[in-house]
């Protein structure tokens, strides 16, 4: 039976401590003397003043020392290894540069993905293209590109790359299996179970493989599977290698993603090592020795990496205080959407206080940053910090309620540098069509 992580978040009372917070910011994260915080070098006041609230500021150096990490242990522990970026945790077309530039692949959820990849400066032959529904016009775009490998999810995907693909040209293939796994994330991040929308039962699969190496026109690389995300758990993970296995040997096995981060202090995600040995411990076990293992993190890659800057604009006190900022649901929909708990501290003045509910400016009641979340006597004008937004953030970022798409910026070393600027006021009417 399936749980949810949970989502309080351990210790929220007034003994909440400047280190537990500094835990869950990235890692570099440090104080200046009048308290103030300082992200990849940089004050956050000072970000604030340059690019304004709310912001997403990147630590770009533990974002590539995390890009890293993943490949060299994976390399360390399967040679014939590669780690695709999961592009849709952070697609920015900067994000993807810095991960080209670490050696990492890019996997891709559309065509949208593709373009900014391409962008990038991705090599196409070292694209995954995923998705449950691409569209005829997705296929043909992937085809003219270049793009490596298309992972099968149906039989309507076959149709159409049989259809796109020119003569004399061979597409690679790999066959999305559902490895019928109970995972203890929430809900809509589990994909590995019976009955998930993506991928086919083994027995269906079975059929799909059958029908790429009859094709003239493709070629069946392997298989691939995946279990969802914010998995806690390695041996969830893990535990999907088996039933890919039994479909046969092939060269290349996709072993997803799906690792978890910490984002509050009950969160306890393995480590990068024992996630690898656990899952490479069952490709030894299952998986034919010279086959090329490939794993696809998104998450576990970006999210500790990032802090969302916010303005305090009201403070209303009451049964509940609440403390509203001039962000929310707009450039962060994760508590809305699944209900995911992130903390948050006045960016001077770190741990501890009274329990407080964040709030964006948003007209949903369900536009809550924060619930129960202490804070250190919050004042308007104030700058709230917020960890752990560097996954699903920007890419689920919209426009409710007339809001402005927010800015992107790196920091590094001190040196902060904006990669995706603030949307304009008139580039909310830029796709209107005079009637």
């Amino acid at each position: 039976m399936r749980t949810e992580p949970a989502r309080d978040g351990g210790r929220q009372d007034d003994e909440t401590s400047p280190d537990d917070l500094l835990g869950l910011f990235p890692s570099g994260t440090s104080r200046d003397g009048d308290g103030m915080l300082r992200v990849g070098g940089c004050r956050l006041d000072e970000l604030a003043a340059e690019y304004g609230t709310p912001a997403l500021v990147v630590a770009e150096g533990a974002v590539r020392q995390q890009a890293r990490d993943y490949r060299e242990q994976l390399s360390a522990r399967w040679p014939d290894s590669q780690v695709a970026f999961a592009s849709k945790a952070f697609p920015c077309t900067a994000v993807q540069r810095l991960m080209v530039s670490e050696g990492l692949w890019l996997d891709v959820a559309g065509g949208g993905e593709i373009v900014t990849a391409l962008a990038a400066g991705a090599d196409p032959a070292t694209l995954i293209l995923h998705g449950n529904a691409k569209t005829t016009e997705e296929i043909e775009l992937a085809v003219s590109s270049g793009v490596g490998t298309v992972v099968v999810d149906n039989f309507d995907d076959i149709d159409r790359l049989e259809a796109a693909v020119p003569a004399g040209r061979v597409q690679g293939c790999l066959v999305r299996v559902i490895p019928g796994v109970q995972s203890s994330t929430y809900a809509a991040y589990a994909t590995g179970h019976a009955g998930s929308k993506f991928g086919l039962a083994p027995a269906v699969a079975r059929q799909a493989i059958a029908r790429i190496e009859a094709a003239g026109r493709l070629r069946m690389d392997g298989l691939h599977t995946h279990v969802g995300s914010q998995i806690l758990h390695a041996e969830e993970l893990a535990a999907a290698v088996a039933p890919v296995a039994a479909l046969g040997d092939y060269p290349v096995y996709d072993l997803g993603g799906g690792l978890g981060c910490r984002y509050t202090y009950s969160d306890y995600p393995p480590s990068l090592a024992d996630y690898l040995d656990t899952l490479i411990g069952a490709a030894r076990e299952h998986l034919p020795a010279g086959a090329r293992i490939l794993i696809e993190p998104g998450r576990s890659v970006v999210a500790p990496s990032a802090v969302t800057v916010y303005r305090v604009t009201t403070v209303k006190p009451g049964a509940t205080t609440f403390v509203a900022v001039d962000g929310g649901m707009g450039d962060n929909l994760e508590v809305a959407l699944v209900g995911q708990r992130f903390e948050a501290t006045i960016a001077d003045r770190v741990g501890g206080g009274e329990q407080v509910t964040v709030v964006g400016r948003h007209c949903e009641s369900g536009d809550v940053i924060s619930e129960d979340v202490p804070l250190r006597d919050p004042r308007v004008g104030d700058l709230l910090a917020v960890p752990v937004t560097g996954a699903y953030c920007y890419t689920m970022s919209n426009n409710y309620n007339g809001a402005r798409r927010i800015p992107v910026v790196f920091a590094d070393s001190g040196d902060p540098r904006l990669v995706v600027r603030r949307e304009r006021w008139d580039e909310l009417l830029s796709r209107d069509v005079a009637s």
